[in-house]
Parts: C-alpha cells; structure tokens; sequence
C-alpha cells in the first residue's frame, strides 16, 4: 500500500547512515515528513538537502536530554506535529573476545547513546504525543539484545536492555493511544559491523575479510541472504503506520530466521575464512 504514512511526521536518530537513513528515505515515500537526527552534521545535513522539502536535519546527541528536548520541539514546530518516533541511534563499542580483558572503557558512552538515546527520546515524543491524540514510538535493538553472546559486553547489555524498556514504556504509555515497539535486526549490511569486526585488519584485506565474515553469518541463519537497511524499514513502516494500530510492547526480530536455530548445513567461520583466501 503506498503513501502510508501521508499526513504524517517522523523524528529519525541516526539518520544520516545506515538503518536511520534508509528508514528515513522510506518513510518520505511513504508520504511521510521527516526530520533526520545526527551527530554527523555534514553527512546529515547534505542527506536532508537531498531529500526535498519534507526532510529537515537537527543536530542532535541522544545521550543529551536538552538536546533531543530540542529536537522535538524543533520537529513539531517545523512540521506541525510528531506521530513517529524512531529511536534508531547507536554505537558498538570496542570488541573484547573474552571478558577478562574487557575494560569498560567505552561503558558511559555505549550505555548513554544505546540506552539513555533510547529513553530520552521516548521521553521527549511521549510528552507532545500524550497531549496529541497518541503516536508511535519504535525503538530499535539488536538479535543481540536477544541471544547471549560473548565480545561486546556492554553492546549486547544495552540492546537488551532496550527491549525490556521499550516492554515497559508500552504499559505506561498506551493510555495515552501511544504504541512503544522494537525491531530487533542481524546481519544488516550497514558500516558498523565493519568497524567493529574489521578494526585490526589491513586496509587492502577489510573487503575480502569481511566477505568472509559475511557468508559466515549467511550460513548461520535459514533464510541464505543478506540483510538490508530495506527489510528494517519495511517493519519500520508497519510500526508507524495504522496497520499496527492494535500492536504494543513487541519486538519483531528482522534476522533472516537467525533466532530461530543455525541450520544443519552451516559453516565454520575457519573454512569460510579458507575459502576466501586467495589460492
């Protein structure tokens, strides 16, 4: 169904790459006005340029309670209102394999941006939604805050975290018709993962490595391809849009089917690294 979200006005964090940035750009086909929400104030500026006259940009840290005040306020006051709010902001944080070296230095951050982003913002919309006529607010996780895993401690705790929030932010909120929901994407092919799992690999070998790395997790998951920025928009306008409008409190795994179980015909991440080699 097209233009689905016409008539409509939407705050997009961490919009200017990845996730945010594609969900944005299918929010405005939808009909939608968006503003994009970013630290990245050239990269998010020249996204909004490009987007016409429906986008605006808001330089904006989550983790800062006056500033996502501000991007609300600056959001309704430029288009007239908020009926969607996609909490999309987030970092990884340094990948320690085995929790014996994690050193947390990178704790405050992941959690202000990861969690408090996530609660700051749900905040903020609730508080203009609540006197509005309601909304929706969809908060984005991971399969990670979901299915235990060693390495990224504290990226792992904040995601989960985010689940349990966004639970009980849909029981305090639906008084008010305002629906909290979370999307819990994997293997999405966006820039972080790269950055994370990349970080000590030659410059000449990141793309063949992490082609690798990619067939790796394929392997792993029943449906065999890869994620994209679409399919977590695809779930992002279902959320926004009225179809939802009896849908609280869930959390919608985009995984490929990963959570399900790893198929019997999965590989070793050592044979795919193997076969990657060049001969």
């Amino acid at each position: 169904m097209p233009d689905e979200l016409t008539g409509k006005v939407a705050i997009v964090t961490g919009g200017a790459s990845g996730i945010g940035r594609g969900t944005a750009q299918r929010f405005l086909t939808e009909g939608a006005r968006v503003v994009i929400a970013d630290v990245d104030r050239e990269r998010g500026a020249a996204f909004a340029a490009d987007c016409g006259p429906n986008a605006a940009f808001k330089h904006t840290d989550v983790a800062d309670a006056e500033q996502v005040r501000e991007l609300v306020a600056f959001t309704v006051q430029r288009f007239g209102g908020l009926h969607i709010m996609l909490n999309n902001a987030g970092i990884s944080g340094a990948r320690h394999p085995r929790l014996l070296d994690e050193d947390f230095s990178d704790f405050q951050r992941i959690m202000a941006v990861n969690l408090l982003g996530v609660m700051l913002g749900t905040r903020e919309a609730a508080r203009h939604m609540a006197g509005h006529g309601g909304g929706s607010i969809i908060n984005i996780s991971s399969v990670g805050g979901i299915q235990p895993a060693p390495g990224l401690w504290t990226y792992h705790t904040s995601k989960a975290s985010v689940i349990m929030f966004t639970k009980c932010a849909a029981i305090d909120l639906g008084e008010y018709a305002i629906r909290v929901n979370c999307i819990a994407p994997a293997n999405i092919e966006t820039p972080i993962l790269s950055s994370v799992l990349a970080v000590h690999v030659p410059e000449q070998e990141k793309a063949q490595f992490m082609s690798a790395v990619r067939k790796f997790i394929m392997s792993r998951q029943p449906l065999r391809r890869q994620g994209t920025t679409d399919d977590i928009a695809e779930a992002a306008v279902y959320f926004g849009s009225d179809r939802s409008s009896y849908v609280s409190g869930t959390v919608l795994p985009v995984d490929g089917g990963m959570l399900a179980g790893t198929p019997a015909t999965s590989n070793s991440f050592e044979d795919i690294v193997k076969r990657a080699k060049p001969a």
